[in-house]
């Protein structure tokens, strides 16, 4: 497959399934600050031109994305799911927050899949992120999870570090 890495706002000759996208990293990180160290390396290799995208977006678009789900602890989420699908995931909280989210996961009815994907500069990207894990590091989210309901500072936390390891592992440094 090919694609165009040069421009934040360039889009692929076509979209990656990224359900089924090899190589990957393996991420873990157990603390903001962790992640944090990882986003700065990816910065830098964006900026010298050595970072190569395996999925659909840029590394703008992904810290964009990552910061705008953790955002909606602070602003509340657009999505209201039906009670069911909310009872029936609520079984597996524990498994969203502590172990990997699935790659090529869309959410039903959304269109593209999910939301907060628009482009966005790396710099404008990383100036949100930054923002809001700030933000996470102190102090907890005031709205209820739209699926799970009331998060721990803890859990909150977790979560947004699950989320994040699934969109930066399709970015990779040279």
């Amino acid at each position: 497959m090919m694609f165009v890495m040069s421009s934040p706002t360039q889009v692929q000759s076509a979209v990656v399934d990224t359900g089924k996208v090899p190589g990957r990293r393996r991420l873990r990180f157990e603390t903001i600050d962790e992640m944090m160290a990882d986003v700065d390396r990816l910065v830098e290799a964006d900026r010298a031109s050595r970072l190569k995208r395996l999925g659909n977006w840029t590394l703008g678009q992904t810290l964009g994305h990552s910061a705008g789900w953790a955002e909606f602890g602070y602003t509340g989420s657009p999505l209201n799911p039906p009670f069911f699908i909310k009872w029936l995931l609520r079984f597996r909280k524990q498994k969203f927050i502590w172990e990997p989210m699935r790659a090529g996961v869309k959410i039903p009815g959304v269109k593209g899949g999910t939301l907060v994907t628009e482009p966005m500069s790396t710099d404008e990207g990383l100036a949100r992120f930054r923002r809001v894990m700030e933000r996470l590091k102190l102090e907890p989210p005031i709205h209820p999870h739209n699926v799970f309901g009331q998060l721990t500072h803890e859990e909150a936390i977790a979560i947004t570090l699950r989320h994040a390891e699934l969109h930066l592992s399709f970015l990779v440094p040279d």
